[in-house]
């Protein structure tokens, strides 16, 4: 019995002098942190929770604007979730920028944000730097995302948009947007550096200039997007190599302007563009209509009605079937009526 008392003393002073030292149990499981304005919550800040929180812990933020600049960095495994994005806005307060995951040379690990808006500031309103497997979803951004040395970045079903210069960049990143809706940027997307990129049935439209620009020695695969109302559909320039399956890339200038030093190719997209569907740079760019894939389609897709973005397609278009794809573009068919 006098050994399990000294036991029992034992462990009991091992977690009372990790107290003091400020250090949590090791069975301590992931909590959940909550931020509200009105102080029914934990937290007033957004920021406080984040540096209060320990690794697997989620921060739930209940409705408001919160005028503050939130910064997570060289955290692992946190989950920053808002009440939605209709609900919770991120206005930022002193610095450029609004929301910044990783930071030169601590990053963050893990992260997954959703059911918020990001409003920019001085241009800029999301990034991420030295950020590895960072899942972003069911966001608004109004502004510019930019990602620099980040790993295993998702972007997935998201407004993006409403920047003066690009909507999203990368530069020598690896990333996937997915099911977003990009919209009314300079550019859309661009891949600069040695990034390497994955777009699939996104929906980018009124770019000012190019929807999506890959540059430099980066690698870009685009599947099923609808690229369509912008300056310019795909620009491939530097050295970049590119793939582009199941598009719908049309009422652009351009449909694809395509440098010689790139390595391109183009399966089963359909085209419609008011310039030319095809062009080598220059100024102006050159009509390029040997650069057509056998597999592509001159065609109008046939939009429900793109005054209104709805880009789904009508009923009875031609664009199902083809390639492999059950449709071509982001979008699916509307159901016929009966």
């Amino acid at each position: 019995m006098s050994c399990l008392r000294i036991g029992l003393s034992v462990v009991m002073m091992v977690v009372a002098a990790a107290a003091v030292a400020g250090e949590e149990p090791a069975a301590r499981g992931p909590r959940t942190l909550v931020v509200a304005l009105d102080g029914s919550g934990q937290y007033r800040s957004i920021q406080s929770a984040i540096d209060d929180a320990k690794k697997g812990d989620t921060i739930q933020i209940q409705s408001g604007s919160y005028r503050e600049d939130v910064k997570i960095h060289n955290k692992e495994h946190l989950k920053l979730i808002g009440a939605g994005v209709d609900q919770v806005t991120l206005l930022g307060s002193d610095v450029v920028g609004v929301l910044y995951v990783g930071k030169l040379p601590y990053g963050a690990a893990d992260i997954e944000i959703s059911g918020m808006t990001i409003n920019e500031r001085g241009g800029h309103a999301l990034g991420i730097f030295l950020g590895r497997r960072i899942l972003l979803r069911q966001i608004r951004v109004n502004g510019m995302v930019f990602g620099q040395q980040a790993e295993d970045v998702r972007i997935e079903d998201s407004v993006l948009g409403g920047s003066e210069t690009t909507g999203v960049q990368f530069v020598d990143s690896h990333a996937e947007l997915v099911g977003n809706f990009i919209h009314d940027n300079d550019h859309g997307v661009n891949i600069v550096g040695k990034s390497e990129v994955r777009l699939e049935r996104n929906v980018i439209t009124r770019s000012l200039f190019e929807a999506v620009v890959v540059t430099d020695r980066s690698k870009a695969d685009l599947i099923r997007n609808t690229i369509v109302k912008n300056g310019g559909g795909v620009a491939s320039l530097g050295t970049c190599q590119v793939q582009a399956r199941g598009n719908i890339v049309s009422q652009n200038r351009i449909g694809f302007l395509i440098s010689p030093s790139c390595h391109v190719t183009l399966d089963y997209n359909a085209l419609s563009n008011t310039d030319t569907n095809y062009a080598r740079p220059g100024v102006p760019p050159q009509p390029a209509p040997e650069l057509k894939a056998d597999s592509d389609l001159t065609v109008d897709a046939g939009f429900i009605d793109t005054n209104q973005d709805d880009y789904r397609l009508r009923a009875d278009t031609t664009l199902v079937k083809i390639g492999g794809f059950s449709f071509l573009g982001a979008l699916p068919p509307v159901a016929e009526s009966h």
